[in-house]
């Protein structure tokens, strides 16, 4: 078994991982979060207390937080949500306006969102139960394309949405290159199918609204590799972990046992 002060490098050699992932991975907490229970002296490996955060949990160690003993952490999952209009994509709304998480279907694991949408978008919202997983789909340089069809109102301009391909600054802030195109016109009122990658926050509204076009619906489509499809609105469907790792590149998890 590791022990506290094990080497981290051999530790890592036998799999293991540094503890605060491994508790954020559990559920316990964030990672921010672990290294404060480890300065507080409340988490213990093999019986023995923590003292420093880059300490390594193997297969076989136990972790224990406030003397009662941690599981260990699942697998990595990664969910296709449906997520309606409405909904704050966070745990916790100060203003006290519903989230995503008070309306998921009961029996899921503890999941954080991938990115997010704000309280009038829907559409496709990733979950994973691994922390390190959202934020690694959360990178730009990951050059994955989040897609949407968004309904406007206003006079649309197919110059002005040919020209944001090659990015645009508003009010200070640089957005990267966006691909627009019309799909339907009926009055003022227009469908456009918008992609990107970089995602900063209400950036398709912002820049629509840049262009003299008030956003009245916006839907996620796909994010990446994943696509909403035909799952329902307010619906949960865990992606197949064999087509997680082929997208991801992870490794299948290991035997116990032998």
């Amino acid at each position: 078994m590791n022990q506290p002060g094990d080497d981290a490098a051999a530790a890592a050699a036998r799999g293991g991982e540094r503890i605060a992932k491994w508790l954020a991975r559990a559920g316990v907490c964030s990672r921010r979060d672990a290294e404060k229970l480890v300065a507080e002296g409340r988490i213990a490996l093999n019986g023995a207390p923590v003292a420093q955060p880059a300490t390594f949990v193997g297969p076989e160690d136990v972790v224990q937080v406030d003397g009662r003993a941690v599981h260990e952490p699942e697998r990595t999952r990664l969910f296709r949500h449906h997520k309606p209009a409405g909904l704050m994509t966070t745990h916790k709304d100060p203003e006290g306006r519903p989230t995503v998480f008070d309306r998921l279907p009961p029996g899921l694991p503890r999941l954080i969102s991938v990115g997010r949408l704000d309280l009038n978008s829907e559409g496709l919202l990733l979950l994973t139960n691994d922390g390190a997983l959202s934020r690694r789909l959360e990178l730009p340089e990951n050059g994955w394309t989040r897609r949407y069809r968004v309904r406007v109102f206003g006079a649309v301009d197919a110059r002005a949405l040919a020209a944001l391909a090659r990015g645009v600054t508003i009010e200070g802030v640089r957005y990267g290159a966006i691909e627009a195109g019309l799909d339907s016109r009926k009055g003022d009122n227009a469908w456009l199918t918008v992609a990107l990658q970089e995602g900063k926050n209400r950036e398709v509204r912002r820049v629509m609204a840049h262009l003299g076009l008030e956003v009245s619906r916006l839907i996620r489509v796909a994010y990446g590799p994943f696509q909403l499809g035909t799952l329902p609105k307010g619906a949960v469907e865990e992606v197949n972990p064999k087509v997680l790792r082929e997208q991801l590149g992870l490794a299948a998890p290991k035997r116990r046992g032998g």
